[in-house]
């Protein structure tokens, strides 16, 4: 397995963020560098044990998705080919394939995240309420049930080290305005109808997705990363049966390992079995392949 890639420096560029996952750094022409890491989070937390390469797919995935979602949303790529990056970037091997050139742009602080199916914590505020994020659902669904329609549940984007809090969609009016709200909903749903099309041909299920929105130069566009592993869940369709978890192509295989240990959530995480780290990557790979290829 090859060495993983954590906590970056780049002699002469300023970092001016390190976040669970990305590093970013300033570049003199006031674009940013972005660097995906090896680091892999859950439940809010960076876990003790990177994930060798899968800064690599995440980068690769998102550049892909990126390209074939352009007409629905421009995004913030400037560069994403290594041989076109600056001399001096070019010299720092382990740059190759996990970083882009991107815009500077101004965030909206909100993670808008699309649900096509009920799982996950989704799932939990169903059963509890018959909603999820205020949107009211038929009585009697099942864990891992096909919505008729996607729903858009919003949630607040917080810093590492704080959990992201699920919200409404008037609570999300009133952070960020009626008329941005309103068009991050309409554009987030078209990006998953989108997609989930193309990922239908391939076999593949999206059961719900997140996207992070900023803007440039007064237009919206989307940024981060998009239809990843870390980002989105991805069930095989052969392998669907409504009614119980489904077995995934997506960081839910870290989740539902930690769940199996005595880790209580609110303390440091426990380190990651080998066996386990090998499965994450394979996994990533695996639908990476399937998506892109």
């Amino acid at each position: 397995m090859k060495e993983a890639v954590c906590d970056v420096e780049i002699p002469g560029v300023e970092k001016i963020y390190s976040g669970k996952v990305r590093e970013l750094f300033r570049m003199e022409d006031g674009s940013i560098l972005m660097v995906a890491t090896d680091r892999i989070s859950a439940f809010d937390y960076i876990l003790p044990t990177p994930v060798p390469e899968k800064g690599v797919v995440l980068t690769k995935m998102s550049v892909f998705w990126f390209d074939y979602l352009k007409e629905i949303l421009n995004n913030h790529i400037l560069i994403s080919d290594f041989k076109n990056f600056p001399d001096f970037l070019r010299k720092h091997d382990f740059l190759k394939d996990r970083s882009v050139i991107v815009k500077k742009v101004n965030k909206v602080p909100i993670e808008c995240v699309v649900r096509g199916y009920l799982a996950g914590s989704g799932w939990k505020e169903y059963m509890e309420k018959g909603q999820v994020c205020g949107v009211k659902l038929p009585a009697g669904l099942k864990e891992s049930d096909s919505l008729s329609e996607p729903i858009f549940t919003p949630a607040t984007k917080e810093e590492k080290g704080k959990h992201d809090i699920n919200i409404d969609f008037p609570e999300m009016e009133k952070r960020v305005g009626g008329e941005t709200a309103r068009l991050l909903k309409e554009k987030s749903l078209m990006l998953y109808k989108k997609a989930s099309f193309h990922a239908e041909s391939r076999g593949i299920i999206i059961a719900d997705t997140k996207f992070e929105f900023g803007t440039y130069g007064g237009e919206m566009i989307l940024i981060d990363e998009v239809f990843t592993p870390d980002s989105s869940r991805f069930w095989e369709k052969s392998r669907y049966i409504p009614g119980r978890p489904q077995e995934s192509l997506d960081k839910q295989y870290i989740r539902d390992y930690l769940l199996s240990t005595d880790w209580d959530r609110n303390s440091t995480p426990p380190p990651l079995p080998t066996e386990v780290v090998q499965m994450t990557i394979s996994k990533y790979k695996q639908i990476y392949a399937i998506l892109t290829e």
